[in-house]
């Protein structure tokens, strides 16, 4: 039996997978619009508790966590399982951005001790390997817990914190137990270019989509089953109940608590897998606003970038002609012109092609466009295809053909590690 199946058999009665399993089988169907879900989707967290910790028990337990761990009343889930007597939590590990979240993009909160529980806090953030082993070794646990909310694009780093933290709890003897959480944009399908890994960074270690379509459980089993076969951890996985995968965020029931800074709402990860892009160029991708990554720009742009990317007329988006001036990051304190994403029809947008779409435009109408100096368009999109293509004067259709055949692999191999229908 390989081990990405035993990961799911191992939790028994938790690792149901059908998405009408447990409470919320019976609840009515979803709607289309915001907050006309089936009733509350259960997370892995909720049915681990609910379960009393069974699967935890006669264990040392730590958690690699950040703000967006909690519960639907919103508290989080050391606070509610520190003083549990029936899971020892002993440990907990902090990402990018801190366990608390304190620190913005690229930062970390370090080593100390957290005051509302006393517990020690470890900083994972860049550490990979065998330094992440020796920070689990020194902690004393016996099984790391991972439980973080995901935005659904390969170049948010928690998905990579995952990957380290397998690869590192392998290498020190430990078990990895990943509590489920929805994927905010559905996990419907795979969009965009397959990395190469000759292109792996911490914005994307191996070779999955740009938009991946899959839950942090799900991915989980993929890594270790299709990355770390070699040295593969133990690793369980605790489905949630009540998802399906053509679910938005509204439509869950649960509480949005922003997993990073510049990630505010549910509707900044809709657009996000796309957008990001424009880390690689010399446009703001409106970080220093309160609609980044919806908000685009720079010095000079005018309105004829909305009307060159409006009139590509794509399937459920629109841009607006937008002037903001960002408190921070590129362009701060100056005003800048661009454009605002609008996402009229969630069902159909397709974020990657739009991302693309934005670019090709903003070269096309701007003379001023260009990328990073040290291309980090090439590690967002994982090759220099779509930089080289749109360089080259490719449109958008072209330069989306030219992924199809590795997407068309990468959507073939995910399929065996889908948990969920619907």
């Amino acid at each position: 039996m390989s081990l990405s199946r035993r990961g799911v058999l191992a939790v028994g009665a938790l690792a149901a997978t059908a998405a009408g399993a447990g409470p919320a089988a019976a609840s009515p169907a979803p709607g289309r619009g915001p907050g006309h879900g089936r009733g509350r989707v259960l997370t892995g967290f909720d049915r681990l508790a609910a379960d009393g910790y069974r699967l935890l028990r006669g264990q040392k337990v730590g958690i690699v966590t950040n703000p967006t761990g909690v519960t639907a009343d919103v508290r989080h889930v050391v606070d509610v399982m520190h003083p549990d007597a029936r899971v020892d939590l002993t440990a907990v590990f902090g990402p990018e951005h801190g366990f608390r979240g304190t620190a913005q993009a690229g930062g970390s909160e370090g080593r100390y001790d957290d005051p509302a529980t006393g517990l020690p806090v470890y900083d994972t953030y860049l550490k990979s390997g065998q330094p992440l082993a020796d920070v689990f070794t020194a902690s004393g646990v016996d099984t790391v817990l991972f439980d973080i909310q995901d935005a659904g694009a390969r170049f948010y780093t928690y998905i990579w914190t995952l990957y380290d933290c397998m690869e590192a709890a392998a290498l020190a003897g430990k078990r990895l137990v990943v509590l489920d959480r929805p994927n905010p944009v559905t996990g419907r399908a795979a969009l965009g270019p397959v990395l190469d890994p000759a292109f792996g960074t911490f914005v994307g270690r191996r070779e999955i989509a740009q938009a991946h379509g899959m839950t942090v459980a799900e991915l989980a089993l993929f890594f270790n089953a299709e990355f770390l076969h070699e040295n593969p951890v133990r690793l369980d996985v605790v489905t949630m109940s009540g998802w399906r995968r053509s679910d938005f965020f509204d439509g869950t029931g649960l509480p949005w608590v922003p997993p990073s800074p510049n990630m505010p709402t549910p509707e900044t990860a809709l657009v996000y897998s796309g957008t990001c892009l424009f880390e690689g160029t010399n446009l703001s991708e409106g970080r220093g606003t309160t609609r980044p990554f919806e908000l685009l720009g720079a010095e000079g742009v005018d309105g004829r970038w909305a009307a060159a990317a409006n009139a590509l007329e794509l399937p459920g988006v629109a841009f607006r002609e937008a002037y903001f001036a960002p408190t921070f990051s590129k362009f701060a304190g100056k005003t800048v012109g661009g454009v605002q994403v609008h996402v009229r029809d969630r069902e159909v947008f397709d974020p990657v092609r739009s991302g693309i779409a934005l670019l090709v435009t903003a070269k096309q109408t701007w003379s001023g466009f260009a990328w990073r100096p040290d291309n980090w368009i090439d590690k967002l999109t994982g090759n220099t295809r779509v930089r080289t293509m749109i360089d080259a004067g490719a449109d958008t259709d072209e330069v989306v053909r030219a992924w199809q055949r590795d997407l068309s692999a990468f959507r073939a191999k995910r399929r065996r590690y889908l948990r969920y229908g619907g």
